[in-house]
């Protein structure tokens, strides 16, 4: 294995499943079936801007087809090569096996500096490679359905979906061959927080349910942890939010590309974003201390450590000194296998990326299924739920005699909303998956931690597929 081996996503991931596998009934073959990528496919197309032909090189990966369709985002970024692709690949199909989401794994991405581009001169470039992809039959409702990654947003998925569109006008089924997308195009509410908002609810069913929380120090509820956010992206940023304002929790750290900010009380996410937004970094914002290297901010003593960035923030390097009690891994493969494996040997409990930031797949899915069924989620049963709440609200006033105060009437008789029903689904596949986690790690000989048992779920939820196929 060469030397810097441990910085590779894609081996990180094969030596994880490797262990995992080991402690699987799988048939003679089956192990190499499921890990192999079925197919990665380079691009390389031209694209006439300012008066000369740009060429771009991009990958489609598709990891497997034990499902269809295959599911995953498309990252822009200047230094993505193929093997990261096939990762992260990797990764979703993982995934969305341990979620219950019938989908297979795929990803996508375009080697580009976006910030040397204008945005109209991005939407060609975007447009062009949803060109090259259709020709080959890699995006489309039934077959591969794109999603925001890092450097993509609901701006980059509209302009796909309005090309496949005009690539396939008698297909009534067009706008599923996306997600991701903005609300005027046919996406779904709640997407955009539903990576980190999914990171919350798996914490909240970490503190709910997992039997060994009072062993390393976690006791009580989330109320006053001390948490530190590596990344306040889309993902850090939500996360940030909802567990400071909805949970209590303290944020005291939060970690960017220009350094990180502390606060031993917490800092305000609201204005350290804005902060973020007006000068392209946390460093410098008022009442908190700054830190030129933010990477040493993941050593520093704090109960939740949540990387939310990029791959390969824990490694053998720095492992050893991580004080964190619980990591939580939002990004994909943010700790190296040998991270890992020393973040095990000191008792440091990890919540696996899998597991915790499948949020933002399982909000895809609700849009894709949005998309075929070309209805808004909770229309039809709306106003009849909020007749019969209205109904039983003024059944106990008559009963009891006491009026109800009508900002909580207004709660209580209002209808589910599509949010509510996004949130609400979202909830519920988190913690039912989080307990077929604990279940496995309570009773299968060899599994020693989340990680372990999410993969063995995963892999052995993939193997039944092909069986049942026929393979």
């Amino acid at each position: 294995m060469p030397e810097n081996s441990e910085n590779s996503l894609l081996s990180s991931v094969d030596k994880i499943f490797d262990d995992s596998s080991s402690l699987c009934l799988l048939g003679d073959g089956m192990k190499e079936r499921i890990k192999a990528c079925n197919l990665t496919l380079t691009i390389r197309f031209g694209v006439r801007l300012r008066g000369k032909v740009f060429s771009f090189t991009g990958w489609r990966s598709v990891h497997s087809e034990h499902q269809h369709p295959a599911k995953g985002g498309i990252r822009y970024a200047p230094n993505v090569d193929q093997e990261e692709v096939e990762g992260l690949a990797a990764l979703m199909t993982y995934k969305c096996a341990l979620m219950g989401i019938p989908f297979s794994g795929s990803k996508g991405a375009l080697q580009i500096n976006r910030n040397e581009w204008e945005p109209h001169e991005l939407e060609r470039i975007t447009r062009r490679f949803t060109q090259e992809l259709a020709k080959r039959n890699l995006i489309g409702p039934s077959q591969n359905v794109p999603a925001p990654d890092m450097g993509t947003s609901e701006v980059e998925m509209a302009w796909i979906a309005d090309e496949y569109q005009r690539l396939n006008r008698l297909d009534i089924n067009a706008s599923a061959c996306v997600t991701g997308k903005p609300l005027s195009h046919g996406g779904i509410e709640g997407r955009i927080e539903a990576t980190g908002r999914g990171t919350q609810y798996a914490i909240q069913e970490f503190f709910r349910s997992w039997p060994d929380r009072e062993k390393i120090g976690l006791d009580g509820d989330l109320r006053g942890k001390r948490v530190i956010i590596q990344g306040l992206g889309n993902v850090g940023y939500h996360a940030a939010k909802f567990l400071s304002q909805e949970d209590g929790c303290i944020i005291q750290g939060v970690i960017e590309h220009d350094g990180g900010v502390f606060r031993a009380e917490g800092l305000n996410i609201e204005k350290l974003r804005q902060h973020m937004n007006t000068h392209g970094g946390v460093c410098g914002f008022l009442d908190a201390e700054s830190f030129e290297d933010g990477s040493k901010m993941l050593e520093m003593p704090c109960d939740i450590l949540i990387p939310a960035a990029r791959e390969n923030v824990i490694t053998s390097k720095n492992a050893a000194n991580i004080q964190a009690r619980l990591v939580v891994e939002a990004a994909n493969g943010p700790i190296s296998y040998s991270g890992d494996q020393i973040l095990r040997e000191k008792g440091v409990t990890v919540m696996p990326d899998i597991y915790v930031n499948s949020g933002g797949v399982t909000v895809s899915y609700f849009e894709w299924i949005k998309n075929l069924g070309h209805m808004r989620l909770g229309l039809l049963d709306h106003q009849r739920q909020e007749t019969q709440n209205r109904r039983i609200a003024e059944m106990l006033e008559s009963m009891t005699g006491v009026k109800i105060p009508k900002d909580q009437w207004d709660a209580f008789v209002r209808g589910s909303d599509e949010i509510d029903l996004v949130r609400s689904g979202l909830d519920e596949m988190m913690r039912q998956a989080f307990q077929r986690m604990v279940e496995v790690y309570q009773t299968r000989e060899g599994v020693e931690d989340l990680r372990t048992a999410a993969y063995v779920l995963a892999i052995e939820s993939v193997a039944n597929s092909y069986k049942a196929s026929g393979i």
